[in-house]
């Protein structure tokens, strides 16, 4: 690519990777994410740094882990000091474009972004903040399992109308940054909340799969194994307060599905408008997920575990003139920044520490690195726990837990924990010892909560009398739009239309 080449993030929410036909065993429909795949560069093995919306895209527009920011769950405000990818690229010359969900909290809600197209689906303010000193208390605000109970098909929901709006606003924005005078290269995110549950998606994606067969969980809940983490996710969500039946199981699977195939529609109108702009030809396009879904796998559902169904995630990047491949390298979204950097060939990101590191090097061939280090700080915690997977072996660690060692070249499914098995008493020493250098987990722990107590504190009074609210307002100027007397009505058909007419 000779001129700096345009980035497009299409980011789903909560999309597993291995739900998708090209990275896993999987009935989904999704052709346009496809021949993404088939043309571009899989990484098999991505993850994200915190298995959360907030934490996970806050860490992934920063290029640094959750604990380095104070992301901690999905209540903490990004601190609008924090420089992030839009920052560093808005500074060399790109326009910074976002439409869609981020999950921002705080007042700042550009964060670097020149442009936001639509305010977000989730609110901006304290009032989602978890309380660690209360683990048996469950948030009224939080998951259920309604979302399971209730699936099936729906003709409108939340979901479906905020990612409608975000899909136009793309493609709308797309046609006008081919048809303006702007020449910058773009950044532009679109970021949709499906398959994000609840369970419940249009008839039409419902009926992609009638007949269809669609797989029950493989791994089944096993109470008297289950890990302490699991136990407290199963109780934050309420999953013993009403029975669940394997054909409700089954349906909520297939409402996600269909889910995924409609993520896929959408993506799927935004890149036509890309090739038919003719912006396609120099705009690398990136498709990744905030976190997975459990989908009922070990009875858990959601996110918020470091097991592969939450933490693992789909990540391609379909550049020009590179060629094809697939990357089993573990490599988490907080890459991305440092990637895109290099792929503009911008420097280095120098304004604060940066935790990812270029995937420049797995695009071309070379030799890249093979590690991804998470963070969970969140509810259903009680102490921090962090993660560490590099080759065959996934370490999950917390003081107050037992610790988790999978090798899952030979374990996939992390069924077997190996951290008691006196044969891999060498490798667990090794990881504990290198969390010990990493995290110092007491401050960290300490610093969770006194954030805790923070916002609770500034929740209540925000809540208090006249109500002040973060969340983002899109800017609209009506006079501008369309047709106005004020405006010369020849100017304003010809830079509308595209593409333009040439009178010879």
């Amino acid at each position: 690519m000779s001129a700096k080449p345009n980035f497009l993030v299409l980011m789903a929410d909560q999309m597993a990777a291995s739900a998708l036909p090209f990275l896993g065993d999987s009935p989904v429909i999704a052709p346009r994410m496809q021949a993404l795949a088939d043309k571009g560069v899989t990484f098999t093995s991505a993850y994200c740094p915190s298995p959360l919306c907030g934490p996970s895209r806050f860490a992934l527009m920063a290029g640094q882990l959750p604990s380095r920011i104070g992301a901690y769950d999905n209540a903490c405000e990004f601190v609008a000091q924090t420089p992030t990818l839009a920052h560093y690229l808005r500074a060399g010359g790109y326009r910074t474009v976002l439409a869609g969900k981020m999950h921002f909290v705080g007042p700042d809600q550009l964060h670097g972004f020149e442009e936001r197209l639509t305010t977000d689906i989730y609110p901006a303010d304290f009032s989602w903040t978890p309380d660690w000193t209360q683990p048996d208390q469950r948030p009224s605000w939080y998951h259920s399992m309604d979302s399971v109970l209730s699936a099936g098909p729906s003709l409108r929901t939340n979901q479906i109308d905020f990612d409608e709006e975000v899909v136009q606003a793309t493609r709308r924005k797309l046609f006008d940054i081919a048809r303006d005078a702007d020449e910058r290269p773009f950044f532009l995110t679109a970021s949709l909340t499906h398959p994000h549950d609840p369970f419940a998606i249009h008839q039409r994606y419902w009926d992609l799969y009638e007949g269809a067969e669609i797989p029950a969980p493989r791994v089944p809940l096993d109470r008297a194994g289950q890990d302490p983490h699991s136990a407290r996710l199963r109780h934050v969500c309420g999953s013993d307060l009403d029975p669940v039946s394997d054909e409700q199981v089954l349906r909520a699977r297939r409402a996600y599905f269909g889910a995924i195939s409609f993520v896929d529609d959408q993506f799927g109108a935004i890149l036509d408008v890309l090739e038919e702009t003719g912006l396609a030809d120099n705009t690398v396009v990136i498709l990744c997920g905030d976190h997975g879904e459990m989908l009922g796998e070990r009875g858990l559902w959601y996110k918020m575990s470091f097991f592969e169904g939450a933490a693992r995630v789909p990540l391609v990047i379909h550049a020009p003139g590179v060629a094809p491949r697939r990357i089993d390298n573990s490599v988490s979204t907080i890459d991305l920044l440092p990637t895109l950097l290099d792929l503009a060939g911008l420097p280095p990101a120098d304004a604060a520490p940066i935790d990812g590191r270029s995937l420049v090097p797995h695009l071309t061939g070379a030799p890249g690195h093979d590690e991804v280090i998470g963070e969970y700080l969140a509810e259903g915690a009680i102490a921090p726990i962090v993660m560490i997977r590099r080759g065959p072996w996934k370490f999950i660690h917390s003081p107050v837990d037992p610790d988790q060692l999978y090798n899952l070249a030979q374990d996939p499914d992390e069924r077997v924990n190996l951290a008691s098995d006196p044969g891999h008493a060498d490798t667990l020493a090794e990881f504990r010892a290198e969390t010990a250098r990493r995290w110092d987990l007491s401050a960290l722990n300490a610093q969770v909560l006194a954030s805790q107590r923070r916002r609770h504190l500034i929740a209540t009074a925000n809540a208090t009398g006249t109500l002040t609210h973060w969340d983002y307002q899109p800017p609209r100027d009506a006079s501008r739009d369309y047709i106005r007397a004020h405006l010369d009505l020849e100017a304003i058909e010809a830079r509308a239309r595209f593409p333009r007419v040439r009178f010879d």
